[in-house]
C-alpha cells in the first residue's frame, strides 16, 4: 500500500492508522479522549495516580495520571533521573457548546442553544448530523451526586441553513452568521409528547439518574472519520486537530515503555488549548511543573534535583500546521509551504509564538534525519497574525526547551478536517525515536 510518497508495507504501521481511526470515532469531546487514554494505558500495565494521595513511585515505574480533561503518562527511569522528554498536545477541538438552559421553543420546533467553543469555522457546522456528547453531574434518589460521560448519537440535531431563495446574495457577498441568533439547533419538530424537557429525556435515556444538576455538552458532527483518495492517502474526520498528535504520542510512549536509565518519559495532553490554556486543566495551570516535581519527591529526590532535571529536559509540542492551500496559494509565505504526505512540520516565529529555536530545531532535525523522517518547515507570512500551541506556555512556566511541531492539515477548525496518512505515521516515528534517543542538551 502506498500514501503519498511513502510506501507503507508494515502491517504495524496499518495498525496504527486503524486504530487512530477507531480514536477518532470514541473521542468526540477531550473527556472522552482521557477517558480512552484511561483505559488503554491501565491495559497496558500502568498504574493510575491520584493527586489527593501520597505518592510513593518505583524506580522504573509507569503511572497515569487524569485531571478532568487533561491526561499525563510517564514511566520513570531505573536510575537517578537526570531529565525528561515531554511530548505534549491537547485533548480539545473548536465546538459549539450547549448552555446551560439550552432548551427552547420556537413555535412547534423544539431548539437547543449553543455557545462558541474556540475558534470554529463555523459555516462548517451547518447542515449536518450533529450529535451531542458530554459529561453530566446528577443526583440519584438517595441524594448522592454523581457524573458520567454521555454521547447521543441516535436522536441527531441539525442546524439548518437559510436557503438560497431567502438569501440571494450569500454565494457572492459571502454567509454571514450572528453567533447568538443563527446557530441553535433544530432538536425536535412537532411537541414533544411528554411534560419532561426533551434534552432532559435523552440523557436519562443513557444515565437513569433522578435529577439533573449540571451538564458540559457539545455538539459533534456524527460523519465517521473516513480514508479518502484511491490510495487512502488522507485521513478526513472532526478533531484530527488534535487527537492525531494525541494518538501518535500515546502510542509512541507505549512502544518505548521500557524505562530508561536515567529519562522521565512523559506524555502530557492538556485540556482548554483552544481556548487560551488558562484554566486548572490547561497548559497555563501549574500541572506540568507540579506533576513533575511530584514524581522527583516520590522518588525521594529534593527540589534541587527537580531543578536540575527542569533544565536539562526537552518538550515537544505537537499540533497540527496549515498546509498549503491549493486555491489559496497566495495565503502561504512562498519559501515555507509545508504539503500534505511531504512530512513533520517544523513550525517557527519570531515573536515566539511557536517555542522553536534553533538549537530545539536541531535536535528535532537530528532525530528525523536518522531516521529518514522528511521534516518542512512553516512561517506565517509576515503581514499576517500567527496562531499559537501550548508549546510557548510550556516553555515560560517551567523553562524546558521546546520545539513546535506538527502534521500539514487542510481545513483547520472545521467539523470536517484533513490531513495525510503517511504524515500520520511518520509522526509516530518520530515521537518514538525522540523518546529512545533524547539526552540532556
Amino acid at each position: 500500500m502506498r500514501f503519498g510518497s511513502m510506501a507503507i508495507s508494515n502491517d504495524s504501521h496499518q495498525h496504527f492508522l486503524d486504530g487512530l481511526m477507531h480514536f477518532l470515532h470514541e473521542c468526540p469531546t477531550s473527556w472522552h479522549t482521557t477517558a480512552h487514554l484511561r483505559e488503554l494505558f491501565i491495559s497496558h500495565g500502568f498504574l493510575e495516580l491520584n493527586e489527593k494521595d501520597a505518592w510513593q513511585l518505583q524506580p522504573g515505574g509507569r503511572y497515569i495520571l487524569e485531571r478532568d480533561g487533561t491526561f499525563a503518562a510517564c514511566i520513570l527511569p531505573k536510575n537517578n533521573p537526570t531529565h525528561a522528554t515531554i511530548l505534549g498536545s491537547h485533548s480539545d477541538s473548536p465546538a459549539l457548546k450547549l448552555k446551560p438552559n439550552a432548551e427552547f421553543k420556537r413555535d412547534n420546533m423544539i431548539m437547543l442553544g449553543t455557545e462558541i467553543y474556540g475558534s470554529p469555522l463555523l459555516s462548517s457546522w451547518l447542515n449536518r448530523d450533529l450529535g451531542i456528547a458530554g459529561r453530566i453531574c446528577y443526583a440519584n434518589a438517595d441524594g448522592s451526586i454523581h457524573e458520567a460521560l454521555v454521547n447521543i448519537q441516535d436522536s441527531p440535531v441539525v442546524i439548518p441553513q437559510l436557503a438560497i431563495h431567502l438569501d440571494r446574495g450569500v454565494n457572492d457577498q459571502g454567509l454571514l452568521l450572528n453567533k447568538q441568533e443563527h446557530l441553535s439547533a433544530l432538536a425536535m419538530v412537532a411537541t414533544h409528547d411528554s411534560n419532561k424537557p426533551y434534552l432532559l429525556s435523552l440523557l436519562q435515556e443513557q444515565v437513569p439518574f433522578a435529577s439533573l444538576i449540571s451538564h458540559d455538552l457539545m455538539l459533534y458532527p456524527l460523519q465517521q472519520p473516513a480514508y479518502l483518495g484511491k490510495n487512502k492517502e488522507s485521513i478526513a474526520g472532526y478533531r484530527l486537530d488534535n487527537l492525531c498528535s494525541a494518538y501518535a504520542s500515546a502510542i509512541a510512549i507505549l512502544h518505548q515503555s521500557e524505562p530508561s536509565d536515567h529519562a522521565i518519559k512523559l506524555l502530557v495532553c492538556w485540556d482548554h488549548e483552544e481556548i487560551g490554556s488558562e484554566t486548572a486543566t490547561g497548559a497555563a495551570s501549574p500541572f506540568l511543573p507540579h506533576l513533575l516535581e511530584r514524581l522527583l519527591l516520590g522518588m525521594d529526590h529534593g527540589r534541587e534535583t527537580y531543578l536540575r532535571v527542569l533544565s536539562q529536559s526537552f518538550c515537544i509540542s505537537v499540533d497540527l500546521a496549515h498546509a498549503v492551500h491549493p486555491n489559496y496559494m497566495e495565503k502561504h509565505e512562498p519559501n515555507h509551504r509545508p504539503y500534505l504526505n511531504q512530512g513533520i512540520v517544523l513550525k517557527i516565529n519570531a515573536q515566539q509564538r511557536y517555542a522553536t529555536s534553533a538549537q530545539t530545531a536541531a535536535k528535532l532535525i537530528h532525530i528525523a534525519n536518522g531516521q529518514q523522517i522528511p521534516i518542512q518547515t512553516f512561517v506565517v507570512r509576515s503581514d499576517m497574525p500567527c496562531g499559537s500551541t501550548i508549546g510557548p506556555i510550556t516553555a515560560t512556566l517551567a523553562g524546558i526547551p521546546t520545539v513546535d511541531i506538527g502534521i500539514p492539515q487542510l481545513s483547520m477548525h472545521s467539523a470536517r478536517e484533513l490531513v495525510g496518512t503517511a504524515d500520520c505515521v511518520y509522526l509516530f516515528q518520530l515521537l518514538r525515536e525522540a523518546l529512545s534517543c533524547c539526552s540532556p542538551s
